[in-house]
């Protein structure tokens, strides 16, 4: 009795047929569907003339493709390659990322998807196509684990990377459910971000991560209200400070503010902090006028308390953590995207 095919390993039978039909001398000859191989059975199984050889593709299809589920699958294809001649195989799943691509690459192993990334080597075979974008169920997952409190777990493991960390301290740290960080524990296990070790967690290729959380970010989900005061920047900024700090309110400068007290890269006519307190009543003691246009102050409210979290004094005025101010000024277009590429220069990289 035939096994039936399902929905996704139908579309990746398509997609290989589409794309071994691009090469003259390859021929798709027949295709099984749980094919019992050595012991064990594989999602599918092709069979391809090149160059009058026979060629058995063994695919293993995968709907989620995270590296730690991605070594699986290769492992499993090991087992069945082990001994067999003209025998290649190959991971599908709905989009394989550059991350999950070079382990196959590493591995041997092929991998194809429906997004249109593919790498298959065997016989005179060689068809390698990268840079397609990730589908939509990749972003929505990517923009839970940086939600607000998840990524006040994150935030953490930024801070310093190379410091095993236990998670009930993160929880308790952060002001997290055990719960939560457990669920973002194993998320960036699956994406292969963190090791655990015997004596905590700790994180891998930070920078990936920091630049992943990037594009998914933007200062403007904080509420803000554009104002316009009498003076320069550095005169504005220092109203704000010695207010805020009279009145034990707080605050931290951000963007180009805060660039300005720990990697000056550029002069700047708009200054920007995060308040936490009533924007209105702030400018209002100031003397600032809230403005449609033209302001040379924003102030911020923080959407979450995590923004604020390993903001330092510098130079007596509170700044926030310089992974903070790299997302703020990674999400400002122009110039903003050019300050954020030195923060992580001069900042980060060399702590990391």
């Amino acid at each position: 009795m035939t096994t039936r095919i399902t929905g996704l390993e139908s579309q990746v039978r398509g997609r290989l047929q589409d794309v071994l039909e691009e090469v003259q001398f390859a021929r798709l000859k027949g295709w099984k569907k749980d094919a019992p191989i050595r012991g064990g059975r594989v999602d599918l199984a092709l069979d391809v003339r090149v160059t009058g050889e026979r060629w058995q593709l063994l695919v293993e299809v995968k709907n989620i493709a995270e590296p730690r589920l991605i070594r699986g699958a290769i492992q499993q294809l090991q087992t069945y390659l082990s001994g067999s001649p003209r025998t290649y195989g190959v991971v599908a799943s709905p989009y394989i990322s550059a991350r999950a691509a070079e382990i196959c690459k590493a591995s041997g192993i092929g991998f194809i998807d429906l997004a249109g990334n593919c790498r298959l080597a065997f016989g005179q075979v060689f068809i390698e196509r990268r840079g397609f974008p990730n589908p939509k169920l990749r972003r929505r997952e990517l923009r839970t684990l940086f939600s607000p409190k998840a990524s006040r777990v994150i935030r953490l493991l930024l801070e310093d990377p190379k410091q095993p960390r236990q998670l009930q301290a993160i929880a308790r740290q952060v002001r997290v459910s055990l719960g939560l960080a457990f669920k973002v524990k194993q998320r960036l296990l699956d994406l292969e971000y963190i090791q655990d070790e015997g004596n905590g967690l700790r994180l891998d290729r930070s920078v990936e991560l920091l630049r992943e959380w990037a594009t998914s970010y933007s200062y403007t989900k904080s509420p803000s209200l554009d104002c316009f005061g009498s003076g320069d920047p550095p005169e504005l900024e220092q109203a704000l400070c010695e207010l805020c700090r009279k009145d034990k309110i707080p605050y931290a400068l951000t963007l180009f503010s805060g660039a300005a007290r720990v990697a000056p890269f550029a002069r700047y006519s708009r200054a920007f902090a995060y308040v936490m307190g009533e924007s209105a009543e702030l400018a209002k003691r100031l003397g600032w006028k809230p403005v449609p246009s033209g302001a040379n102050f924003t102030i911020l409210t923080p959407f979450d308390e995590g923004l604020l979290y390993g903001a330092r004094k510098v130079k007596g005025d509170v700044v926030v953590s310089d992974v903070q101010l790299y997302l703020d000024l990674a999400s400002y277009k122009g110039r903003g995207e050019e300050a954020a590429a030195f923060i992580l220069e001069q900042r980060l990289r060399s702590r990391w």
